[in-house]
């Protein structure tokens, strides 16, 4: 069957983005490497499901079971606690379960880390890439920067931190939802999805920091009260398309951090991955650091204004 007009821009788009981070990069000195997409650790989060396969040679090579990366973190953090410096990766990633009109269990992500740099700093490169990226479409966009605490303060107007249970569900009055076992931080993510993200400007770049110590996943965790996670998420409009950290390089924690994943996961009766023992054995090393991850697809639905993920892929999920 003969591509379609459309499909055929959409190629060419992604060609074109694709040189333009390139050449972004190259201009600042930041390397492009490539690192393995299978790996004999998975993904901890409890959000997030690996698809797995198994090796069939010699035993001497490690464990047959291997895992299909969701996301190249893990080996970029490696390269820098080995001395590497400023690098980023564009490459694909595998997300099992993650099917629809907005997900596609295969996609292109791309993830860079700055040494010396904190999360602020960071939002500020991260912005300029994909202002420089609209500009392939002769879009702008106006960038809004606040709080997570500030966001949800505008939007449902109530405070994340000191809020009640009770006054975080009744904005989603009206949602059907199952709210059977549901944590404080789910109610909070459903407020976003369904409440706060829907009422983002298309023509805006919204980005959020300070977000609750509990999210920080990889993220450093800035004292106070509250203690806040040094992270933020970009979004164009609705999508979001970044997620950035001020990088934790405390191995005790993140091994901490990574058994409470297992705890929430083994309550679930979800699958365990095992841990990456070799990006703890390198976490004390790692420089201080900021890093950030950009969904490149969903940065193409937003270039050509379609709510659809197959219509920037070359053969989605369902096709291929």
């Amino acid at each position: 069957m003969k591509l379609s007009e459309e499909k055929c821009r959409a190629l060419l788009l992604r060609a074109r983005v694709n040189a333009a981070i390139r050449g972004f990069f190259a201009e600042r000195g930041v390397l492009e490497v490539e690192t393995p997409i299978l790996s004999a650790a998975g993904n901890t989060e409890p959000n997030i499901d690996s698809f797995t396969t198994r090796f069939s040679g010699h035993v001497s090579a490690g464990p047959r079971e291997r895992w299909l990366r969701t996301s190249p973190e893990y080996p970029l953090k490696r390269l820098l606690a080995a001395g590497l410096g400023d690098c980023y990766e564009l490459g694909r990633v595998f997300r099992n379960g993650e099917a629809g009109g907005r997900h596609n269990p295969e996609f292109t992500m791309l993830e860079w880390y700055r040494v010396g740099w904190d999360h602020h700093r960071l939002i500020e490169e991260t912005v300029s890439l994909v202002r420089q990226l609209l500009a392939l479409v002769d879009r702008q966009a106006r960038v809004e920067v606040l709080t997570y605490r500030e966001l949800f303060q505008r939007h449902v107007g109530v405070d994340p931190f000191t809020a009640s249970l009770q006054q975080l569900q009744a904005p989603l009055a009206g949602i059907q939802i199952d709210g059977e076992g549901l944590s404080r931080d789910d109610w909070l993510d459903l407020l976003m999805t369904h409440r706060i993200q829907p009422a983002f400007s298309r023509q805006v770049l919204t980005v959020v920091h300070d977000w609750p110590a509990s999210q920080a996943a990889l993220a450093r965790i800035r004292p106070g009260d509250p203690p806040l996670a040094e992270r933020f998420e970009l979004y164009l409009g609705p999508y979001e398309l970044a997620n950035g950290y001020h990088e934790l390089n405390d191995a005790a924690e993140q091994r901490a951090r990574f058994v409470r994943d297992h705890a929430v996961r083994s309550e679930r009766g979800a699958v365990l991955p095992p841990l990456d023992q070799a990006l703890l054995a390198s976490l004390d090393a790692l420089p201080a650091c900021a890093g950030v991850a950009v969904g490149v697809d969903r940065l193409l639905m937003c270039l050509l204004d379609t709510a659809a993920i197959a219509d920037v892929l070359a053969l989605d999920f369902a096709s291929a």
